[in-house]
Parts: structure tokens; sequence; C-alpha cells
């Protein structure tokens, strides 16, 4: 094993989980060789991996250890499974993905024997992942499997009928055919949305939400349909509805009561970093004023419009609050946007703006220089 780092991906695989994960494989498996099984999982690339890289490759060492048939291999790592959750290990770590991730990889082949598994595997670690290979290839057939589970005892198994057919789940391949069409999702959401686990509240939320991406219309009907039952179908259509509030949808916003008011004014947008270097804090501030005689609930958004490599802007908004203000009142609003290097965006030198979003409409922006 390479020695220890403080990196992302050598936390989640420290020699004390694999040497972990091989004990429990010989406790259900006699013969299995451990050393073997750690002398190929810690091979001579495995520091270059990535996380996920690393999972996969676990994932082959385990099928040239495991017998062949996939059959009596996967029967292994269901009894592996219940070994780990009787020594009470609880989702101990991401290196146990490889077990679901197994299933993804050699059993789309064995239906039945698959989702038998996924269906116990899913309660130690979930098979959000595994499971979308099975409902690109058996769409009908999985998907009423994934309406059985919604009515679930266990509400991890639950939780992977929504989860596992978002169609934009992120990390994950996407479901090209529910982007098209999402209508068979719809049901199993419908099972879902008063139950009384908010992790399962929270991805009929993130599943609608991607449904909105795509399909806004359909969302927006949904989103009429559920405000107003409950608190919790409350709560799921305000979070769902979180990339349509983004993008100033004017049906959401008004369905949420963020109109244009005429009583809500902002002045003095100050950008106090006109020269930004790269690394360091876009500073800038604005007030905002309720004129009118009554409170107002207002939305606070911002958007930073980053420049492209070939000059061009792309928007990103970023919300600042969605809160009360008072009649007559004046308030200073300040925030910080870092420029430190991230692996999801590539910032590029050149003029770059900022602008304020008041319930959904752009009223005041500036420019800045972000400097190499």
């Amino acid at each position: 094993m390479p020695e220890e780092s403080k990196l992302f991906k050598d936390i989640f695989f420290k020699s004390g989980f694999i040497k972990e994960f091989g004990d429990a494989l010989a406790s259900v498996l006699p013969g299995f060789d451990k050393k073997a099984f750690e002398k190929k999982v810690f091979d001579d690339d495995w520091r270059h991996k990535e996380l996920k890289q690393r999972t996969r490759h676990i994932v082959h060492v385990l099928h040239q250890l495991l017998p062949k048939d996939f059959t009596k291999a996967v029967k292994i790592i269901v009894e592996t499974v219940a070994h780990l959750r009787k020594q009470g290990i609880k989702e101990a770590s991401f290196g146990y993905m490889a077990l679901p991730e197994y299933i993804e990889v050699y059993g789309l082949e064995h239906y039945k024997e698959s989702v038998a598994s996924m269906e116990y595997i899913t309660q130690f670690m979930s098979c959000e992942f595994a499971v979308r290979p099975f409902i690109i290839k058996y769409e009908d057939k999985m998907m009423k499997q994934m309406f059985a589970w919604s009515k679930h005892d266990d509400p991890r198994v639950r939780r992977l009928s929504s989860e596992g057919c978002r169609p934009r789940l992120p990390w994950a391949i996407a479901l090209p055919a529910f982007k098209k069409d999402p209508s068979p999702i719809l049901p199993i959401l419908e099972n879902l949305k008063e139950d009384d686990d908010v992790w399962i509240r929270k991805t009929v939320a993130n599943n609608l939400n991607d449904i909105s991406k795509d399909n806004p219309g359909l969302a927006i009907g949904i989103f009429k349909k559920w405000l107003g039952k409950n608190k919790n179908t409350d709560w799921i259509v305000k979070h769902a509805a979180r990339t349509l509030l983004k993008a100033g949808n004017k049906e959401v916003m008004a369905m949420f009561g963020f109109k244009k008011e005429n009583g809500v004014k902002l002045d003095r947008l100050e950008i106090e970093t006109p020269k930004v270097k790269m690394g360091k804090d876009l500073v800038f501030s604005f007030n905002v004023h309720n004129t009118g005689k009554q409170a107002k609930t207002i939305r606070l958004e911002y958007a930073m419009h980053y420049v492209r490599a070939n000059g061009s802007l792309s928007k990103k908004v970023f919300k600042i609050s969605e809160k009360e203000y008072k009649a007559g009142s004046s308030t200073k609003i300040v925030r910080k946007q870092s420029f430190k290097p991230i692996t999801t965006r590539v910032y590029y030198p050149g003029r770059h703006r900022v602008s304020v979003i008041v319930n959904g409409h752009e009223m005041a922006a500036g420019d800045f220089v972000l400097l190499a």
C-alpha cells in the first residue's frame, strides 16, 4: 500500500479498509486469498487512479478471485454484505461501492439474480448507480420493479426506487429515454411524495428537479398539483423548483409569490475589487430598499457572467437570500465570490460581469477584470 495521504481518494481507500474488505470476503468464502486480493488492489497503477477508477479496479480484482459463475459470485457478495452488517459496519467506505458495481458490470445478463441482490445490497450500500444499466436494458419490467420497491418496508429500498431512475443523476450514466419522456417515473414519485422519511422526500425533489430541466411544463404541472396539499409536498415542490427559480421562470416565480415589484429598488452597486487576481475574491455590495408600505418577501440572487476562452460570457446564478423585508427598510448586502482554482470550472483572464437579480429580474450589473 502506498504511504498515506490527505487526498480524498486516499482517505476512502486506506490499507485498513482493504484488509477489512478481504477479511469479510474470507469469512464467507473459505480459501479466499486475502494477500492476493490486497496485492492486486494495490498494484503499480493504484496511486494514479482516481476515486471511481479505484472502485472499478476493485471490481475487476474481485472478478479474478471470485467464482466465474455469476450466480455463485453474487451469492458470495450478498453473504459478504450480511457479514459486514452483522459487524455493525454501515456504509463505512466509498470502497464498498464495488459490491453493487460488481452487479452493474457482470450481472446485466442475469436479471433475476441481480435484481434480488440489489434489493438486499442497497440496504447497506446504495445501488443507485448499479441499477441504471438494467433500466436501460429492461426498461418496462425494471420500472415495474422500481414501482414495487417504492412500497418497500425499508426506506433505503424506497429511496432507490426514485434515486435510481433520476434522468440526470450526478456521477451516473444518464437515462436518455426519461430525459425525453419521464412519464414512467411519475407513479413512483406519487407513491413517495408524502413519505415519512426526509431523505426519500429529498430524492423525490431531486428527481423532479431533473425532470424540470428537460420537461419544464410537465414539472410545473406537478408543482401546481402538489403545492398546498401539506407541508411535506410544499417542501418537495420548493426544492424541486430550484433550477426553474434560478432561471427566473415567470410561472414558477409567480407560484411562490415572487413578482416584479415596483416598490423594490437597488442602488449603490459597488464593485469593491474592480481588479481581481486569480485565486483571490471578488467583493461587491449593494443596497436593497423596500419603499412600499407593506413587508415583502424578496428573493435575492446574483449572477456571475464568466468570460469564456472565446471571449463570450457564461452565466451562473447564486442565491443570496429569500426573506421578508420590512416596509420602508434599507439593507446593505455584501458578497464575495472566490476565484480559487476548482475542478469544475476554468477561469479565464479578462472582463467579467456580476449582476443582481430581484425576484427573477436582473436589476443592476457591473464589470470587473480578472487578472492572470
